[in-house]
């Protein structure tokens, strides 16, 4: 007995915990309901026509296997054995009716058929009275068992429900503009959350009055009555829909919100989401890069396809933050071969693992070397013949190339020129060179480096322009500010911090900085290496700049704890060779605006390539023999501009100074 009980114990679990009957079930129902249907028909029957019992039961039976086979016919043309008991519609019901009219049209034509071959007395009158009576009474049985299964079907799913409404986060989402109710509509149904209602701050109280979809509007006259409301209805978090430059007007209150416990999420924008490239039910934590106060500078890259399709295209610093994804998205525009150089072995096997799998077709090849190694190089362009170069090889680590200003000089500015030069020997119609913001108006070693290179670059650009060199490349420079989660930026070392419980450092309470995303930056280079057709550097519109603290605050408040409370910041001081703000431009320069969105030509102070050439002479000779001191000389010579701040090497400066007011 325990042997079998334990046999027949989980199908019963199966079945109690299965979503849907089995449609076997469902057709034993029906043909049980059949014959009960039958047995009742007869019993009314034989109460106005004796008859005896033995014929009774023959009929019966006769008529049961009937019923039996009718019922399975009907129950297959119309798939009632599929009924869905806690969806069921009107439809459903009028395919049961027409299911049970047609099971006793059946019924009666068969009945008559085997009563006329059987020794059964009964006129047609007696025999539609049996029928019509089984019609009857089979379809309040059937219509009964099945309302009686809906309803505990849809009890037992409502209590499912509100167990689940339990565990799901309760949520509020923010506004009731077209954005907010298109997020609305996308996350309705996510199973891990539960919505609430809508909240907005607003002057017109009567708001309270209206619904959106049955939800309820909440009405809040400031930010602390939105937290309050929050607090009272025990929400979990408010959902803020939109793009995320859009954020940055609710800035306050989700830091707010942060601190209160309350986190603060996001959804795509109407058109993210119209376009079916982001599934609807996406939603997540807002970061701190949502809250840099500047829309997305974003192109479709419609013009620049033309550019690199079915051509050889090489990127030097591929592994690197910009490089990798210059490589990922150059992949997607019909390049003939991409080629990737860097000199960093386990970053570029990465990129290469991650092109593979996204770009299975993509011809590409992977190369360890160095933009110090001119023979490297040479092998490279000898072999490939690129068309399209995309230099951004570089060292970028201020406070590093401040104590290391020789590599600094070697990388950044000769390996440059060596890239460049190449360029122009080698026929490549295009040489993009990544430069930074940090070269406008040098304070440090890295920016002078990188400055320089822009210098030679744009002097071999003129002089071929000019027609005192031979060639047909096209040089173009793009500067731009700090990326967001690339290798220098501080987001990831102040998460790691948070991470670690404080403290959080930042090295000055007014260092301000330009922030843009990996992806809009690479983005804008494509941008501009299409658009561009003469020597020329391009400029990027970096937007509002953001004071470094500002941000470490927020990111505390997101991380759900209090600034200098739970989680303190700590001023560093400045490091060797920064300043407390970057610029785009130099004092002097202006800008000339173009057809893309964000993008301006720089003009900048030109530089003829013989008075210059003789600098990079001494620079490679100086660096390559570690002459620390000299080769920042040389570099203020070159770039006068560069005054270092807060480094050893501003006593160069102090003491030029000196020189000029002697003479």
């Amino acid at each position: 007995m325990k042997k079998q009980f334990t046999k027949t114990k989980p199908a019963i679990v199966r079945l109690y915990n299965s979503r849907f009957l089995n449609r076997r079930i469902i057709l034993l129902i029906d043909v049980v309901v059949a014959w009960i249907a039958l047995g009742i028909s007869l019993l009314l029957f034989s109460q106005f026509k004796d008859i005896p019992q033995v014929q009774l039961n023959r009929l019966y039976v006769s008529l049961g296997l009937l019923v039996t086979g009718t019922t399975l016919f009907s129950d297959l043309i119309f798939n009632t054995y599929r009924r869905v008991f806690r969806y069921s519609t009107m439809r459903v019901g009028l395919r049961l009716q027409a299911s049970i009219l047609t099971n006793g049209v059946l019924l009666g034509l068969l009945s008559g058929f085997v009563l006329l071959k059987s020794d059964l007395t009964l006129s047609p009158l007696q025999l539609s009275f049996i029928v019509l009576c089984f019609l009857i009474v089979f379809f309040i049985l059937v219509i009964g068992y099945s309302s009686v299964l809906t309803l505990i079907a849809r009890h037992l799913t409502s209590q499912s429900s509100q167990l689940s409404q339990r565990t799901r986060k309760r949520i509020l989402i923010f506004g009731i503009d077209e954005e907010s109710v298109y997020a609305f509509s996308s996350i309705k149904d996510n199973a891990k959350y539960s919505f609430v209602g809508f909240i907005d701050i607003s002057d017109e109280k009567d708001i309270r009055k209206y619904r959106i979809d049955g939800y309820k509007i909440y009405h809040a006259a400031t930010e602390d009555d939105v937290i309050r409301i929050c607090h009272k209805l025990n929400v979990l978090g408010i959902v803020f829909p939109g793009r995320s430059f859009m954020l940055s007007s609710y800035r306050t209150l989700i830091q707010k919100c942060a601190e209160m416990g309350i986190k603060s999420l996001t959804i795509p924008a109407i058109d993210e989401l119209k376009a079916g490239n982001i599934a609807r039910s996406t939603m997540r934590d807002i970061r701190i890069e949502d809250l840099l106060q500047r829309p997305v500078i974003e192109h479709s890259h419609e013009n620049s396809a033309a550019l690199f399709r079915d051509k050889v295209v090489l990127i030097t610093g591929a592994a690197g933050s910009i490089g990798s994804e210059l490589a990922k998205q150059v992949a997607g525009l019909g390049v003939r071969q991409l080629i990737l150089f860097d000199n960093a072995e386990t970053p570029l096997h990465n990129i290469r693992l991650a092109l593979q799998n996204a770009y299975p077709e993509l011809n590409f090849v992977p190369i360890i070397g160095d933009v110090r190694s001119e023979q490297r190089l040479t092998m490279v362009f000898e072999r490939f013949h690129p068309q399209i170069v995309l230099h951004a090889a570089a060292y970028k680590h201020v406070p590093l190339m401040e104590e290391n200003p020789c590599e600094a000089v070697l990388v950044n500015t000769l390996g440059s020129k060596r890239v460049a030069d190449l360029s122009l020997r080698y026929g490549v119609e295009k040489m993009v060179m990544i430069s930074t913001d940090k070269a406008v108006n040098p304070s440090n070693v890295m920016g002078a480096s990188k400055r320089a290179a822009e210098i030679y670059v744009q002097s071999l650009g003129k002089a071929e322009e000019s027609g005192q060199i031979k060639g047909n490349t096209i040089f173009i420079t793009t500067r731009f500010g700090n990326v967001l989660g690339s290798q220098g930026s501080v987001f990831p070392l102040f998460r790691q911090q948070i991470a670690k419980g404080g403290p959080v450092t930042v090295t000055h309470p007014d260092i301000v900085r330009f922030f843009m995303s990996i992806k809009e930056a690479c983005n804008l280079v494509i941008e501009a290496a299409a658009y561009g057709t003469a020597t020329q550097i391009f400029v990027f519109d970096m937007g509002e700049k953001h004071k470094i603290v500002d941000l470490a605050e927020s990111m505390i408040s997101l991380a759900g704890f209090v600034p200098y409370k739970e989680i303190d910041i700590q001023f560093t001081g400045l490091r060797p060779g920064e300043k407390l703000y970057e610029e785009v431009l130099a004092n002097k320069e202006n800008t000339i605006p173009t057809e893309l969105d964000k993008v301006m030509i720089a003009c900048v102070r030109e530089n003829a390539l013989e008075e210059v050439q003789p600098y990079y002479k001494k620079l490679e000779e100086l660096a390559l023999n570690v002459a620390i001191d000299d080769t920042v000389r040389v570099l203020k010579e070159l770039i006068p501009e560069y005054k270092s701040l807060n480094s050893e090497f501003a006593d160069m400066d102090k003491a030029e100074e000196k020189n000029q007011q002697h003479k």
